[in-house]
C-alpha cells in the first residue's frame, strides 16, 4: 500500500509498508528530503531549488550530442504543432492510377457484404468514388464509366456507350456538378432502379405567381361556330441510313441497318428491311414522303391548307450515342422542315425540340452551370430556331428569343391564339443534367418563362396553345417528379380560362392525361381543368403502325372539337417491295368523338376538353370494352398490340387521370403503359 496524504506547508511522501516474514522486524518509515537533489544534473535550464515550478534539467542526447532545447518541455511554450519533423503523406498518383483505385473502390463497396442488398447506398457510395476521381482528373471519368459497364456487365458495347465519344463526357459532367451523396444521387440512382424513386420535394409557391387566379374566373370566350384545321405529327424519327432488305428482327438495337444481324441466324436475314418501314426500325424517306403525300388528299386540305400545324419534336432515328453527331442533327432538320413546309404549308409549322434534337441526345444543360458547360448546346439551339425563321415559321424576335433560351419561345397568331412552346428535356429523365440540383424544379428557368407567357396572356384576355415534347405525366416514368409538379401546378393556375390544350409526343403512341385542380386531390368533372394530348408517331418503332393526326378547333376559343387520326398498317409494307406501282394505304383510323363520346351527353359543337375526357375515364370504368378500344388505337391499330385485361383496365383510366410524373407515382399500378420498349 502506497498512501499518499498532503501535509502543510508541503508535500510529504509517506510510505509504508509491511513485511510479513518469520523475522522480528516487521516495518519501517522513510521521509524523504524537501529539497530537489540537484547533484543529478549537472546544469538546469531554471532554479531547481525553487519550489513553484518542476526543475528543467539541461540533457545532451549521448548519441547526436545535441543538447535538447528548453522549448521542448518548458510549461509555458513547449511546442504545439511540430513543424520540424517529417509527416510523410501517400505518393501522389498518377491518372490512371486515381482510376484504377476508384474502380477497385467501386467493386469492394459492391461486393461488400455489410451492405447486402441495399443496392441504394452501394450506388450513392459508388458516385461518391467517381465524383472524387472526375474533379481530380475529368479526363478519367468517360474511363471509369466504361469500366464499370464493363466489369457489371452492363452491355456489350460499352465502348460505344460509355466512352468520351459518348455519354463518358456527360456523365463526367453531371457526377462532378451533382450532390451524388444526397437526393440527386438518389435520383440518379433511381433510373438505374438501384434507388426508390426520392419523394417529390414540397413546393414553396410563395412568390411564384405574380396574381392569384381569379375568383369567379373571367366569362369564358364564345365558341364563333367557325372550324379551323390543326396538323400534328411527332416523333418522325426519318433515318437515312435505312438499309433497305437488311436486317429488320435484329438482336441489337436498332435494325434495318447493315451492321445488324439476328443472334438466332447471324449469317442469314430472317426478315428483310421492307422498303417501306418495319416494326422494329424507324422511318426511311420512302415512308416519310409516303404519308406527306397523303395528308393533302385525306384531310380535304390539298387547295386550301391547314390554318398551322405543329410538329412535338423528334426529328432523327434512334442511333447509338456514338452514332450521333452536330451535322447529323443539322441534316435532319434541314431535310425534315422542309418537307413538312412543302407538303402542310404554307401556314407555319409550330415545332418543339424532342430528347432526340440534339447532340449529345437526350442532353439539355442550364445555362447557369456557367462557361463552357453552360453553353455547350447553344449550337443546336441557335441553328434549328435559324430553322425556323428560314422556314418563315417564326419571326426575327421570336427566334432571337429562342435561341438564347433553349429554344423556347412564345409567338402570338394572327387569329389572338398564342403557342408556347418548351424544351421539356428539362424534365426528361434520360437527361441526365436534369439530376443536378434535381431538388429545384425549374433549374432550367424555362417554367418560370411559361408563367410568365401564361400571365401575360391571363391579362390580354388570350388563349394558349403549349406543346413540347416529353409528356409531364401519364405512367410517370419518363419525367422527374419534381418539375412535373410544378408544371402541374401551373397548369391549374391558368387552366381552363387561358390554357386551352396541351400537346406532347415522346412515346409514339396514343395517349392523353387529365389536370385536376388542387393537385387532384378530388378528380371529377367539375374539378378536371385541362388535358394534355400525347400524339402517336409516324415512326413504326417499336411495333406500332405510322400515324399522324388532324383537330378541328372553334376560330375562336381554339378548343378541339373532334381529332382524326390516320395510321397505315406497317405489317403490309413487306408486299409493297419490288413494284412501284402502289406505295403504303393510309386511312382514317378514328375519329376521338366518335370512339368515346357515345354514352356521353354532349353536343356536337361542345369541346373535347378536360372535362368531356373526365367523363369518358368514367365510361371507361363501367365499360372495360372501351378501354380496349383505347388500348387498341394506342398502338395505332398494330397487330403486334398488347392485350389489357384485369389490373390493367383501372392502371390505364389512372394513367389518364395523372399530368404529373408525382401524381402517377403516387396513384397508380405500374406495368400497364406502353407497347413500345424505348423511345
Amino acid at each position: 500500500m502506497l498512501p499518499f496524504s498532503r501535509l502543510s506547508p508541503g508535500f510529504i511522501l509517506l510510505v509504508s509498508y509491511q513485511v510479513r516474514a518469520s523475522s522480528s522486524v516487521l516495518g519501517s518509515t522513510y521521509i524523504a528530503p524537501g529539497a530537489f537533489p540537484t547533484s543529478l544534473y549537472g546544469s538546469y535550464w531554471n532554479n531547481p531549488t525553487a519550489t513553484s515550478a518542476q526543475p528543467q534539467p539541461v540533457i545532451t542526447d549521448p548519441v547526436t550530442n545535441d543538447i535538447f532545447p528548453y522549448e521542448l518541455t518548458n510549461q509555458a511554450t513547449f511546442p504545439q504543432n511540430d513543424t520540424v519533423d517529417p509527416h510523410l503523406l501517400p505518393t501522389q498518383a498518377t491518372p490512371s492510377q486515381l482510376l484504377e483505385q476508384a474502380l477497385a473502390q467501386i467493386q469492394a463497396i459492391t461486393s461488400n457484404p455489410i451492405f447486402g442488398d441495399d443496392t441504394c447506398t452501394k450506388c450513392q457510395a459508388s458516385l461518391a468514388i467517381a465524383k472524387m476521381l472526375v474533379l481530380a482528373s475529368p479526363e478519367q471519368g468517360p474511363l471509369l464509366a466504361e469500366a464499370v459497364c464493363e466489369y457489371f456487365d452492363y452491355s456489350t458495347t460499352c465502348y460505344d456507350e460509355y466512352s468520351v465519344l459518348a455519354l463518358g463526357s456527360t456523365f463526367s459532367q453531371v457526377i462532378a456538378l451533382a450532390d451524388v451523396g444526397g437526393y440527386d444521387g438518389q435520383n440518379l440512382c433511381s433510373h438505374f432502379d438501384l434507388c426508390p424513386v426520392p419523394p417529390t420535394v414540397p413546393l414553396n409557391m410563395t412568390g411564384w405567381f405574380a396574381t392569384p387566379k381569379p375568383n369567379p374566373l373571367p366569362p369564358p370566350i364564345q365558341p364563333s361556330g367557325e372550324r379551323l384545321k390543326v396538323f400534328h405529327i411527332s416523333d418522325i424519327h426519318l433515318d437515312p441510313r435505312y438499309a433497305i432488305g437488311y436486317e429488320a428482327n435484329c438482336s441489337a438495337y436498332m435494325c434495318c441497318r447493315e451492321n445488324v444481324f439476328n443472334a438466332a441466324t447471324p449469317d442469314q436475314i430472317v426478315l428483310p428491311a421492307a422498303r417501306y418501314g418495319s416494326y422494329w426500325c424507324d422511318t426511311p424517306l420512302d415512308l416519310m414522303a409516303a404519308a406527306m403525300g397523303a395528308v393533302g388528299p385525306l384531310t380535304g386540305t390539298e387547295q386550301s391548307g391547314f390554318n398551322f400545324s405543329i410538329f412535338t419534336g423528334d426529328l432523327t432515328a434512334h442511333d447509338s450515342d456514338n452514332q450521333y453527331s452536330r451535322a447529323y442533327v443539322e441534316y435532319e432538320e434541314v431535310v425534315i422542315y422542309d418537307l413538312l413546309k412543302k407538303f402542310v404549308g404554307p401556314a407555319p409549322v409550330y415545332a418543339s425540340l424532342g430528347n432526340h434534337d440534339t447532340y449529345m441526345q437526350f442532353q439539355m444543360i442550364p445555362y447557369t452551370s456557367g462557361g463552357p458547360l453552360g453553353m455547350q448546346f447553344n449550337w443546336l439551339y441557335e441553328h434549328v430556331s435559324s430553322m425556323w425563321e428560314y422556314e418563315g415559321w417564326l419571326p426575327e424576335a421570336t427566334v432571337a428569343y429562342a435561341s438564347t433560351h433553349y429554344a423556347a419561345y412564345a409567338v402570338t397568331r394572327p387569329d389572338g391564339l398564342k403557342i408556347i412552346s418548351i424544351d421539356t428535356n428539362l424534365w426528361y429523365n434520360d437527361n441526365y443534367y436534369s439530376y443536378i440540383n434535381s431538388t429545384e424544379p425549374d433549374s432550367f428557368g424555362i417554367l418560370r418563362f411559361l408563367t410568365d407567357e401564361l400571365q401575360a396572356s391571363e391579362d390580354a384576355g388570350q388563349r394558349v396553345w403549349i406543346i413540347g415534347h416529353v409528356l409531364s405525366g401519364w405512367d410517370g416514368t419518363q419525367a422527374q417528379v419534381n418539375p412535373t409538379n410544378l408544371f402541374y401546378q401551373i397548369v391549374d393556375r391558368f387552366s381552363p380560362h387561358v390554357i386551352s390544350n396541351i400537346f406532347f409526343g415522346h412515346t409514339h403512341e396514343d395517349q392523353l392525361s387529365i389536370f385536376y385542380a388542387n393537385n387532384g386531390t378530388v378528380m371529377n368533372a367539375e374539378t378536371a381543368l385541362a388535358a394534355s394530348w400525347v400524339m402517336p408517331s409516324l415512326t413504326p418503332l417499336t411495333n406500332l403502325n405510322s400515324g399522324f393526326r388532324v383537330y378541328e378547333i372553334d376560330s375562336a376559343t381554339f378548343d378541339i372539337l373532334d381529332v382524326y387520326s390516320y395510321v397505315s398498317n406497317v405489317n403490309e409494307f413487306p408486299a409493297l417491295d419490288n413494284q412501284t406501282e402502289v406505295g403504303p394505304t393510309y386511312y382514317l383510323e378514328y375519329s376521338t368523338r366518335d370512339a368515346y363520346g357515345g354514352n356521353i351527353t354532349w353536343d356536337v359543337n361542345d369541346p373535347l376538353n378536360a372535362t368531356w375526357w373526365h367523363l369518358v375515364t368514367e365510361q371507361m370504368l363501367l365499360d372495360p370494352t372501351l378501354v380496349q378500344t383505347f388500348n387498341t388505337y394506342q398502338s395505332k391499330s398494330s397487330v403486334a398490340g398488347l392485350n389489357c385485361t384485369g389490373e390493367c383496365i383501372p392502371a390505364k383510366t389512372c394513367y389518364m387521370r395523372s399530368g404529373s410524373a408525382s401524381l402517377a407515382y403516387q396513384n397508380c399500378p405500374a406495368g400497364y403503359s406502353r407497347h413500345s420498349e424505348r423511345v
